[in-house]
């Protein structure tokens, strides 16, 4: 990949960042006095995520990988960019970047929900290994998607704490995988106040 073609790439996905900034600010308001899962974390998120970004512009001369590891980093990426899409568009008003958790939250099983818990952070984990692959930074792209594998641990198990104190949640995501899909496990919607399983 030329200078040119990393430089677009890199500025198409900030500018899609930056669109998701603003909605996710606008569903903020929306859903008002909502808890925030570890939210000392969210500073160094968006820090790794800018670090992202700065690794993957820098120039790099001489540095290429194999086409067919770009093809499949390219791959890769429209793969996380269409998951995070599909995400934004299930959840609607209530996806957040923020990981604010209302109380009284509808329980959504459609949509990346019916295969696995976090869609959205599967996305962010393919975007960090593919998208510096893509530009040539092989090291860069190990020592990102560790930093942000730190960052996310404690970050989903704070929102898992709080999501499971939400009415149906524990139920309906009883045995779903959380990155991963497999097929015989599938989350549940349930009757709002009961145990009833929607067919």
């Amino acid at each position: 990949m030329n200078r040119r073609a990393r430089t677009v790439l890199v500025l198409a996905n900030g500018v899609q960042r930056l669109v998701e900034l603003r909605i996710s600010a606008r569903n903020r308001v929306r859903l008002g006095g909502a808890e925030q899962a570890s939210p000392s974390t969210y500073p160094v998120m968006v820090a790794t995520h800018v670090a992202l970004f700065a690794v993957c512009v820098w120039p790099r001369p001489g540095r290429r990988v194999p086409r067919s590891v770009e093809i499949a980093a390219l791959a890769g990426l429209a793969a996380a960019t269409g998951l995070r899409l599909w995400v934004i568009r299930t959840l609607g008003t209530s996806w957040n970047v923020t990981a604010h958790v209302p109380s009284g939250m509808h329980v959504e099983t459609g949509g990346p929900y019916r295969w696995i818990r976090h869609p959205n952070y599967a996305a962010v984990g393919l975007e960090f290994l593919c998208l510096p692959l893509a530009v040539g930074a092989v090291q860069e792209a190990v020592l990102l998607s560790l930093a942000n594998a730190a960052v996310l641990v404690p970050r989903i198990r704070a929102e898992e704490r709080l999501l499971d104190t939400v009415p149906g949640y524990r139920e309906a995501f009883l045995g779903v995988p959380r990155f991963i899909p497999r097929r015989e496990r599938r989350s549940v919607r349930f009757l709002p106040g009961t145990a009833s399983p929607v067919a």
